[in-house]
């Protein structure tokens, strides 16, 4: 963790992060998630979501909300976030990866351009809390682990 942060500034940060999710979905960019998890198969789909360091601490709480005490290696490459019945256990809280780049079933990936704003506000975050850039989600995801111990 950053040092220097205080748990507060922490949390407000966290806070943040969840607020950039709850704009996303203002805008008028037509999507249509039908929450079918195609794009949860990275190995099938090619692509793994990258996550900043406030978006893998978002992702680990809803996890242990969900229930979550460990994150599972799926044989088939498939995202460790999801549940026995295929689903994401944490969807509402899912990294803006998942929200804007992988599923083309949900209308394809946005344009950088259109979310960039959003993404740079991610990057400042994840700054602050000692980060230098995204990581892939199962190493963001033991970051997030160690960081709970």
């Amino acid at each position: 963790m950053a040092r220097g942060l205080t748990s507060a500034e922490r949390t407000a940060l966290l806070a943040q992060v969840r607020e950039i999710y709850a704009r996303l979905p203002q805008r008028p960019i037509e999507r249509n998630c039908l929450n079918r998890t195609d794009c949860c198969r990275f190995r099938l789909t090619g692509r793994t979501p990258f996550l900043t360091r406030g978006e893998a601490l978002v992702a680990h709480s809803a996890a242990r909300a969900a229930g979550k005490k460990k994150l599972p290696l799926h044989a088939d490459g498939s995202c460790p976030l999801l549940g026995l019945d295929g689903r994401c256990t944490i969807y509402d809280s899912r990294p803006f990866a998942c929200r804007t780049h992988f599923c083309e079933a949900a209308g394809g990936p946005y344009s950088r351009k259109e979310v960039r704003d959003l993404i740079h506000e991610l990057e400042a975050i994840d700054q602050r809390l000692g980060g230098s850039g995204g990581m892939g989600l199962p190493a963001a995801m033991k970051w997030a682990t160690e960081q709970s111990s």
